[in-house]
């Protein structure tokens, strides 16, 4: 038996959404995907904050509801891609996810970004105006918090005392100087499933995203590259098109609506834009060997969003990647046994440049 380590570490990430607006089915069904993937090996289950509610549900505390998850699995890790930090206390969020990595046992990823919503940021009396400040600023609070430090007043720890984050804190970019900050942050890298406002493929776009993260990476420990993939396999094409196809386009045209993808876009276009891959899984295998991004990415992030398959469907597809397409790409499960490995993306001589494929 081979003792090589993983190529990466397998994920998959929901956004926690239904099809009509009963949001307690919705939650459940989200739990049963975290222990399904907790029984078919996947090495980290991530969850999406959204204070805004989305079409059929949305997750508005995501502490919680991994709280909940943490005691439905035993294995998996728990994550969350991402937390909208500048809309939360940043020592409050740090007791949170210090009670939730108690109760795991030490499962927990920490994702934060700085979202978007005018209105959440309305709600929350937040200027977003301000949001890359405040994601900073909140950042280097919940850091410190997570280090044992002082934080807020003097003599204040938050408790329980926190294990060590130093390698599981991770920040969602959307460019180049946005990745270099977070590595000079001593963050690990985000990518989302879509590049948008690009017209470029979504790989093209990140790949000088990642690159440029790990040029700019000075930490003694190594980097990790998390790569967020909509990822449907299916019995082939034309079933997978049949249950995430209509999603998909109805997404891209509200998505056009803000003006984040041009209008009027076809169902392929709408595919194109979400970067997605799906049909059997060896389509899926030969597509995902020609994404740029991911022989650099130590953690590859599956998602459904922003279809919403049926619940046996969702299972199947979860089955299917830890089965078919992932093995196929250099991934097998950890032992039920062992810790889940942390694969480690190189880390380029400094000075070096990273070299980019064509076009790029």
């Amino acid at each position: 038996m081979t003792t090589d380590a993983p190529a990466f570490r397998l994920g998959f990430l929901t956004h926690v959404q239904g099809r009509d607006q009963d949001a307690a089915r919705a939650y459940r069904t989200a739990q049963d995907l975290f222990v399904a993937a907790d029984e078919l090996g996947f090495d980290v289950g991530w969850v999406a904050q959204h204070h805004e509610p989305l079409a059929g549900g949305g997750l508005s505390s995501p502490w919680t509801f991994l709280a909940h998850a943490a005691a439905r699995t035993r294995r998996i890790r728990l994550g969350t891609a991402v937390t909208v930090l500048p809309l939360e206390d940043p020592i409050r969020v740090a007791e949170d996810i210090a009670t939730v990595d108690a109760l795991s046992g030490g499962r927990v990823e920490v994702g934060v970004g700085s979202g978007s919503s005018a209105l959440e940021y309305a709600a929350f009396g937040r200027d977003t105006e301000r949001r890359r400040r405040l994601t900073s600023e909140h950042l280097a609070v919940l850091r410190a918090a997570l280090s044992g430090e002082e934080v807020g007043a003097p003599g204040f720890r938050v408790q329980p005392a926190p294990g060590d984050f130093t390698d599981r804190i991770w920040q969602g970019v959307f460019s180049t100087q946005g990745a270099a900050h977070a590595a000079a942050a001593g963050s690990n890298l985000l990518l989302n499933r879509a590049a948008y406002g690009h017209d470029a493929a979504t790989d093209e776009v990140q790949r000088p995203w990642a690159d440029a993260f790990l040029a700019a990476w000075d930490r003694p420990h190594r980097p990790r590259v998390g790569l967020s993939r909509f990822v449907f396999p299916a019995k082939d094409r034309r079933t997978a098109l049949r249950q995430i196809g209509d999603d998909v386009h109805r997404a891209a045209l509200r998505m056009a609506e803000s003006g984040a993808f041009p209008e009027g876009l076809s169902a392929d276009e709408a595919l194109r834009r979400f970067h997605a891959f799906h049909g059997a899984p060896e389509e899926i295998v030969t597509a995902l060997r020609q994404e740029k991004v991911l022989p650099l990415a130590t953690d590859l992030i599956t998602q459904f969003n922003p279809a919403i398959p049926d619940p046996d469907a969702a299972i199947r597809a979860l089955e299917l990647i830890a089965t078919e397409v992932a093995p196929a790409l250099g991934w097998r499960p950890a032992p039920r046994t062992a810790a889940v490995p942390v694969p480690t993306a190189p880390v380029p001589t400094p000075g070096a440049v990273t070299a980019r494929p064509a076009g790029v």
